[in-house]
């Protein structure tokens, strides 16, 4: 990356109070002297990075006030290459637009709730495979939400998706 500035978003848990982990988001921004590499220790180039893939972030705690913020990336290392994903078919209890959630689940089984984080990156289809805003999204649909293998141990759990399709 020769002078050039790259950015990638990541999504990160913290842990808070009562032990809930929070999620998180960052627009990392990489330049010329940002390390970037494999968990061998081996370089690798900018373009090499992927959606999906778990890394382990290096980053200034000096951040922009912009949502996401932005800060400097000093050190990346890919972890994982593959985007580890699960898959969940479930009916649509709210949508968050402020915050930008997914709720599915049983209204009456709090157990059977999960809370989607949905990014700029997340693709929203109709059940034409259409792309449509998450707005569009209904109570009372039933939707498929490719997500992330992990998720976080708060009622209801949360986790970040990579895809929702209406049904």
């Amino acid at each position: 990356m020769e002078n050039r500035t790259g950015y990638v978003t990541i999504s990160y848990g913290v842990k808070g109070d009562f032990n809930m982990i929070h999620m998180q988001m960052v627009v990392l921004i990489v330049s010329h002297d940002t390390s970037i590499q494999n968990k061998f220790g081996r370089t690798i180039s900018f373009r090499d990075l992927r959606e999906g893939m778990i890394i382990d972030a290096e980053f200034s705690t000096v951040m922009t006030s912009s949502i996401p913020p932005q800060s400097r990336a000093f050190r990346i290392t890919v972890m994982d290459q593959n985007r580890s994903s699960h898959v969940v078919v479930d009916e649509v209890l709210s949508v968050d637009l402020r915050n930008r959630f997914l709720y599915t689940g049983n209204a009456r089984d709090l157990s059977s709730q999960m809370k989607f984080l949905i990014t700029d990156n997340t693709t929203i289809l109709n059940s034409r495979g259409n792309s449509i805003p998450l707005k569009d999204i209904r109570p009372g649909q039933i939707v498929r939400v490719k997500h992330a293998s992990f998720q976080t141990m708060s009622i209801p759990p949360q986790t970040t998706a990579f895809g929702v399709r209406v049904l």
